[in-house]
Order: structure tokens, then C-alpha cells, then sequence
């Protein structure tokens, strides 16, 4: 192979082609699932810097005393963001939340493929959901913030 200033002559033309080459084939044999480009785009949206990331502080999975003859008993998690906590109940029936200090605030709650259920939390910061199916998170419109909690898995 002769050589150029730049080095082996067509290396880099050669190695843009077969790129080019393999995201076609793979676009064709093994295309990107709807769905999982519904999460990507789901999990982009923390690029916004207004968000704050509410961190699980409590977990009754992880920190609560198993209690003797409670055969389900339901999975409570903390999350705290500044100045504001998120507590929720996650059981067979749903999810019941609320948001201390009390206050108004739009909730939606992110649950993988499908797209997420919106609802409002009351003056008194109290909200109700259908209980996840699988991974989920919930992001918080208050009035002066966006706040999204890590993603669990019921």
C-alpha cells in the first residue's frame, strides 16, 4: 500500500465506509425497538439542569425489620430533593404518595416501554397511581421545581 502525507492511502475513507456499512445492516437485520428508544428518551430527560434527583433515603425492602405474619406487606420508600420529601406506598393495588411539605403538584409516573400515567397531587401533597408493572420512577412538577426519583423495581 503507498503512502500519503497523511498515512496509508484511503484508510480513513475505507474505515468511514464500512461504519456506514454496518449501521445500514444493522438497521435492517437488528432495527432499534420502539420501545427501548421510548426509554432512551425517557432516561435523556435528566439532561435538564433544572431537574434535582431526589435521593432514596429509605427503603423497606433494605432498611425495615421484617415483621412476623405479614404476608405482603407493602414496599415504603423515602426520597428527598432539597428542601422536599416524597413518601410512597407501593402495594399489589397501587401507589400512594405524599409530598411533605404539603403542596399541589403534577406527577407523572415513568414505567419502562410504555408511556407513563399523569396525575395531580392534591393541596395536601396526596396522590394515588396504578401499581407499576415492572421499573418505574416518578417526576414531580411542584411550583417552583422538577424533581425525579432514581428508577426501582416493584
Amino acid at each position: 500500500m503507498s503512502e500519503t502525507v497523511d498515512g496509508p492511502r484511503g484508510s480513513d475513507a475505507d474505515a468511514d465506509l464500512l461504519e456506514e456499512e454496518l449501521r445500514q445492516a444493522a438497521a435492517v437485520l437488528d432495527p432499534l425497538p420502539p420501545a427501548l428508544l421510548q426509554i432512551a428518551v425517557d432516561a435523556y430527560a435528566l439532561h435538564d439542569l433544572d431537574t434535582k434527583v431526589a435521593e432514596l433515603t429509605f427503603d423497606s425492602l433494605v432498611d425495615a425489620v421484617p415483621v412476623r405474619g405479614a404476608e405482603d406487606p407493602p414496599r415504603m420508600l423515602t426520597f428527598s430533593a432539597g428542601e422536599v420529601t416524597v413518601d410512597v406506598e407501593v402495594t399489589a393495588h397501587g401507589l400512594m404518595g405524599q409530598l411533605m411539605p404539603p403542596q399541589p403538584a403534577r406527577i407523572e409516573v415513568l414505567g419502562g416501554p410504555r408511556p407513563g400515567s399523569s396525575l395531580t397531587a392534591d393541596e395536601m401533597g396526596r396522590f394515588t397511581a396504578a401499581p407499576p408493572s415492572g421499573p418505574f420512577a416518578l417526576r414531580l412538577r411542584t411550583a417552583g421545581d422538577v424533581i425525579e426519583t432514581e428508577w426501582l423495581r416493584t
